[in-house]
Formats: C-alpha cells, structure tokens, sequence
C-alpha cells in the first residue's frame, strides 16, 4: 500500500474550476439579490433589491419558523408576477456567507456592502 501524498500539485487541477458554496439566485426563475430595510411585523419586511427598487418582502410560513430575519440580512426574493412592488423572501444568507459572496464579487454594486 502506498502512502498518500498531500502535494500543492496535485491540488492545482481543480484551482481553474470555479466552487460555490452557497446558493445563488436563480436568474431564469427571476430571483434576486435583496437586503432587508425595516421590519415590519405580521411578516412583512421592507427590502432593497439588486435591480435598485424597494419592496415589501413576505416571509412565507415555510421560512418563517426556520430562520429569523434582521435589518442588514441579505436575502434572495422573488418579485410577483402580478405586483412588483411585492416579493416572497426564499433565503436568508448568514453573515459568513454574505461576506464569501462579497469576496468573489458575485453581489451587485448596490448591495455590496458586507
């Protein structure tokens, strides 16, 4: 049996491909990048999104229970169809998170601010 050898060369195949570790907005569904403004209560949170529109956020009953929500979370919405000045709230990113995605330059300029 051979030993196994930890080398930086071995390592170097999978530097060109690119690894993300947290879930991204799915653009063809329409989701975005947001932060969250104000709370409101009765589950609703005024949040600012990536294409620079305010909107009512509604936490479904699904998140709701999981996760809580503060002012400065960024968060992934998606706008309804009907009104779009309303949106359903998908994801809550943590701050360890949010700073990851700052690094790699995947938030827009707007919200750029972790």
């Amino acid at each position: 049996m051979t030993p196994r050898r930890y080398s930086n060369d071995s390592n170097e195949s999978y530097s060109d491909e690119e690894f993300v570790r947290v879930r991204l907005p799915k653009k063809n569904d329409g989701e975005l990048f947001a932060i969250a403004d104000q709370n409101l209560g009765a589950y609703k949170i005024r949040v600012m999104c990536a294409d620079g529109k305010g909107r009512l956020g509604r936490i479904p009953g699904k998140i709701k229970k999981r996760m809580w929500i503060r002012e400065g979370d960024l968060l992934i919405v998606k706008p309804w169809d009907f009104q779009d000045d309303k949106a359903n709230i998908l994801y809550r990113y943590t701050k360890t998170q949010a700073s990851y995605l700052s690094r790699k330059r995947m938030l827009p300029e707007i919200l750029d601010v972790f």
